[in-house]
């Protein structure tokens, strides 16, 4: 499929339009929900640290003589384990601030730096910071400042951190889950609207096989049953072809009529000129003569150009043609010829009107009978979209020179053969008409072949 069908394709429009708003809609959706849930497993990380905070608050105990001690110890086992990512630190502050003046066995012998306190902290309540670890990983912190009762115990800061990767690792499993789950849905997704759309396709592709039916001759209006939004088109179709046909039918008529009111006259004038004996009769036979021939040379165009315009055409050839061997091998008796239909000739359909069949084969087959010696054999073959008719006589042939000359009007090779000169003429016009063509190429049988191409009917 080249570039500018996929770009005038309406499925693919759909489809890629539907398939970018579903992508781009479950990218938002994934965002979102990864979002939510960094922040739900956020807000659990500090509400454990929180607990953890309120629980060293309850355990902090002063004395002169040992300062800052901790009683009982937390209970989290990650708070004793060197570099655990979890910790706890107890700064001084006030005239003699002193840092990490009590810190959590996971510490080691390192401290958390943190901000000033006066600057930094509410003396009620907790806030949240982001600090670096011992080893440089960020750090989420809850702080607050603890005043104790004892007269002379100092303002204290008490901090717990926990390490970031508590909230990335179950974030990055959650994301793998996401991006599978996702995935699914969007696959499954785009098969449905890709299956959907083909579902809505198909009234088109059955339309479409209609009306090349009526093209190929297979079918006169487009019959079958449709949705109700195609429906009207359907109608309206079969309306104009309807509506075709009949000024196709009516310009045959009057193509027809025409002719029969400028034979009937023409008949007169030859019967009259026959029974006279004056010396311009002859001129008069002749004039008539040529009359007859000039209507029935335009007639079968205009007959012939009325049919192409129409739609539903379709004629078997076998049947003609054998019907027209026949009456040339009756036609030719006193010759003795054999007109013969080729063994491998195949049964095929001509896309035009049946009369304009018997026109051309009848004088392709006819000229063969006036120059053949003993045969005349004719051959149908089926060629991609055109039907193509081949007449093979074992007479003298032509001179390659004169092959395209013998399809002039009035030429006639050799003037002691009757005829007028117009037959061939007649079926090149035709052929051209119809689409097709035809040729003189050599015969097999030493003679002449004239080979015409029309257009075939599915």
């Amino acid at each position: 499929m080249t570039r500018s069908a996929h770009a005038g394709s309406l499925r693919l429009r759909l489809l890629a339009g539907t398939l970018a708003w579903i992508a781009t809609t479950i990218a938002l959706a994934g965002w979102g929900l990864r979002a939510l849930f960094q922040d739900h497993i956020t807000q659990q990380l500090q509400l454990q640290l929180v607990m953890q905070l309120d629980h060293l608050s309850a355990a902090v105990e002063w004395s002169a003589r040992s300062g800052v001690g901790v009683n009982p110890m937390p209970a989290d086992p990650r708070l004793a384990q060197p570099l655990s990512g979890l910790y706890w630190q107890i700064d001084r502050l006030g005239g003699a601030p002193q840092a990490a003046v009590a810190r959590s066995r996971s510490l080691w012998d390192q401290a958390l730096e943190l901000p000033p306190a006066p600057a930094a902290y509410p003396v009620q309540g907790h806030r949240v910071l982001a600090l670096r670890g011992p080893q440089g990983h960020p750090l989420l912190a809850v702080a607050r400042t603890l005043q104790l009762p004892e007269d002379d115990a100092p303002l204290l800061r008490l901090v717990v951190a926990a390490d970031e990767a508590l909230i990335a690792e179950p974030l990055e499993r959650f994301t793998r889950l996401l991006l599978i789950a996702l995935a699914a849905l969007a696959t499954g997704l785009a098969v449905a609207v890709a299956w959907q759309l083909h579902l809505a396709m198909r009234p088109l592709e059955l339309l479409r096989r209609r009306l090349a039916a009526v093209r190929g001759g297979g079918a006169t209006q487009l019959e079958g049953r449709f949705p109700q939004e195609l429906e009207p088109l359907v109608q309206e179709f079969n309306h104009v072809l309807a509506a075709n046909a009949d000024m196709v039918q009516r310009a045959r008529t009057q193509a027809g009529n025409l002719a029969h009111a400028v034979h009937t006259p023409l008949s007169i004038m030859a019967n009259a000129a026959a029974h006279d004996t004056s010396p311009l009769a002859p001129l008069v036979r002749e004039q008539v003569a040529v009359a007859h021939r000039q209507v029935d040379y335009h007639l079968a165009r205009a007959r012939a150009a009325a049919a192409v315009r129409a739609t539903g055409l379709r004629t078997a050839v076998l049947a003609p043609l054998q019907a027209l061997l026949r009456t040339m091998q009756r036609l030719h008796a006193e010759r003795r010829l054999s007109f013969e239909l080729a063994p491998q000739a195949e049964d095929a359909a001509f896309r035009g009107e049946e009369q304009d069949l018997y026109e051309l084969l009848g004088n392709l087959i006819d000229n063969a009978g006036k120059w053949a010696r003993s045969r005349v054999v004719v051959d149908v073959r089926r060629e991609g979209q055109q039907l193509c008719i081949s007449v093979d006589d074992d007479g003298p042939g032509f001179p390659v020179a004169q092959r395209e000359r013998i399809f002039e009007r009035g030429v006639q090779l050799d003037e002691q053969q009757a005829g007028s000169g117009l037959g061939l003429d007649i079926v090149r016009t035709l052929a051209e008409t119809y689409g097709g063509s035809v040729q003189a190429p050599a015969s097999p049988l030493g003679g002449a072949r004239l080979r015409l191409c029309l257009p075939a009917a599915d």
